[in-house]
């Protein structure tokens, strides 16, 4: 009778005994199920060099350089049969790395249920007083929501505080945002003047026109605005009569020199004005206004820029004048400005306007600008006071040399609207 050869598994501090298996890979399959090592883990068989066969000893260095450390590599089918060879037993050892057990998350910090609570209230102008209290909740931690999220930073919001002894109510909430702590320093105080600030950068865009009528003879013409839906007009002086939601009309009599009687308000003026008010969704400063289509510069070389711009398209001393005055403070608002002017189809779609005399010279100038900061000025790189082509924005707004013509009948529009 045959004599079984037996197989000591030897793992870490464990061993056990088996028969020895006819192939690796029955070698391998009962290695595994016996150490079970973890989904992933390094994996390897290795026979002591004194346990080996002598056909290992001496083959198996010179053919397969199988030997490291005194031991000899197991893995594959022929490495193992050599090893075999001529034994009654073999002690295999089951080599594999068991990665360090995952570290348990720390637990969570305890629960904030009390904490104090200051509010610096300014009450009116200069006015300011201090609320200390102590915030206390039963269970409810307060530094944190139930998935973990921690509330804290700076916010800027509206806080409600309400007294009312009759009903015994009182109590304090707040709304708000949660600013960049990298855009506001801990000493930020948010009072009136902030306020104020804030109120007027909320004002919705508003383009604010004037528009002169210069006619050679005295006689009478309606003058009618039509307003895209995009569009909606706002204040007008004189007041104008609605025709409909998107229709207005003035009615007048005009003379030479640029006198116009307006007969419902009975008023004599030199020119109309009328704001026209763009849907906020319409509006996208960076796209109507950028280094595709428009001009940046320096606010203090702008303003004489655009006076030579508005000398240029036919602009009399006073005009030009009174222009740059009615605009100084809203430019001087923003270290570098960014401009265009837009083109007569484009503002016929948006404001339609139609006189009742003919013929009739127009002259349409519908000035957008807007304030850029120093990074974005260097993105205009290239369209700069010295960048802008002589006549360039006279082939913008059509203009005709016959706007200049005493013996036209000549409507001059200027429209100014500031992006936010």
């Amino acid at each position: 009778m045959a004599r079984t050869r037996t197989l000591t598994l030897a793992h870490g501090d464990m061993e056990t005994l088996k028969i020895l298996p006819p192939s690796y890979n029955d070698l391998e399959t009962l290695a595994r199920n016996w150490a079970k090592p973890p989904p992933n883990a390094p994996f390897a068989l290795r026979v002591p060099v004194q346990y080996a066969s002598v056909q290992a000893s001496v083959c198996l260095p010179v053919r397969y350089s199988m030997f490291a450390d005194n031991f000899e590599q197991l893995h594959d089918e022929e490495s193992y049969q050599i090893a075999t060879m001529g034994v009654h037993g073999l002690y295999v050892e089951v080599v594999s790395d068991t990665p360090p057990p995952v570290e348990p998350p720390p637990p969570p910090p305890p629960p904030v249920l009390e904490m104090p609570a200051t509010f610096n209230l300014e009450l009116g102008p200069g006015q300011v007083v201090a609320i200390d209290t102590i915030c206390e909740s039963d269970e409810l931690d307060m530094s944190r929501t139930e998935d973990g999220i921690v509330v804290g930073g700076m916010f800027m919001g509206k806080l409600d505080i309400v007294h009312d002894h009759d009903a015994k109510i009182h109590k304090m909430e707040f709304t708000g945002t949660r600013l960049k702590e990298e855009e506001y320093s801990p000493d930020f105080f948010f009072d009136a003047r902030t306020m104020g600030k804030l109120t007027i950068a909320a004002k919705p865009s508003v383009a604010k026109c004037n528009l002169s009528i210069l006619s050679p003879q005295q006689q009478y013409c309606d003058v009618t605005l039509a307003f895209s839906p995009l569009w909606r007009l706002g204040h007008t002086w004189p007041p104008a009569e609605n025709l409909a939601h998107d229709k207005a009309k003035f009615f007048l009599r005009v003379n030479p020199g640029g006198a116009m009687e307006h007969f419902e308000s009975e008023t004599v003026v030199t020119s109309l004005y009328y704001e026209a008010i763009p849907e906020a969704s319409a509006i996208d400063p960076l796209t109507m206004i950028g280094p595709h289509n428009s001009f940046a510069m320096p606010t203090s070389q702008f303003i004489p820029h655009i006076s030579k711009v508005l000398e240029d398209l036919g602009f009399s001393v006073p005009a030009r004048t009174a222009f740059i005055t009615n605009q100084l403070p809203n430019f001087v608002a923003y270290k570098n400005i960014a401009y265009r002017f837009m083109s007569p189809n484009r503002l016929a779609a948006a404001i339609d306007l139609s006189v009742t005399c003919s013929p009739c010279v127009w002259t349409r100038i519908f000035l957008l600008y807007r304030g850029v900061s120093d990074d974005e000025l260097s993105a205009f790189a290239g369209s700069g006071d010295k960048d802008l082509r002589e006549g360039h924005w006279r082939g913008i707004i059509g203009w005709n040399d016959q706007s200049t013509h005493k013996d036209q009948f000549r409507v001059l529009e200027t429209s100014v609207l500031e992006l936010n």
